[in-house]
């Protein structure tokens, strides 16, 4: 299985990113798919999901800002970033759980950096 982000950069706050992730090898119909993100000496936290029914959670941080979505004929994930601010600069994982729980992501990405200066 892999995973392949692509769409990070920079851009000023205000501004607006998004963020691809492109999986082979495994058909992701069923399973949930998140997004996370990882600041310099931060843990990492979990952004936004979406289960196999299209049904999305996010963290309260970008509520209203951030629009998860999935394509599962494409097999694709799509994390568009609005009103981006200094704080949400990190490092952007997709992943994956197989089981569907959006619980327990087996699959992860190599990453795509997002830096929004001010």
């Amino acid at each position: 299985v892999q995973l392949v982000e692509s769409g990070g950069g920079s851009v000023q706050a205000g501004g607006s990113l998004s963020l691809s992730c492109a999986v082979s090898g495994y058909p992701s119909r069923r399973a949930c798919m998140g997004c996370f993100r990882q600041a310099p000496g931060m843990e990492r936290e979990a952004v936004a999901s979406v289960d196999w029914d299209g049904r999305a959670t996010y963290a309260g941080s970008v509520k209203g800002r951030f629009t998860i979505a999935r394509d599962n004929v494409k097999n694709t994930l799509n994390l568009q970033m609005n009103s981006l601010q200094p704080e949400d600069t990190a490092m952007y994982f997709c992943a994956l759980d197989r089981g569907g729980y959006c619980r327990t992501y087996g699959d992860w990405g190599q990453g795509t950096q997002v830096t929004v200066s001010s």
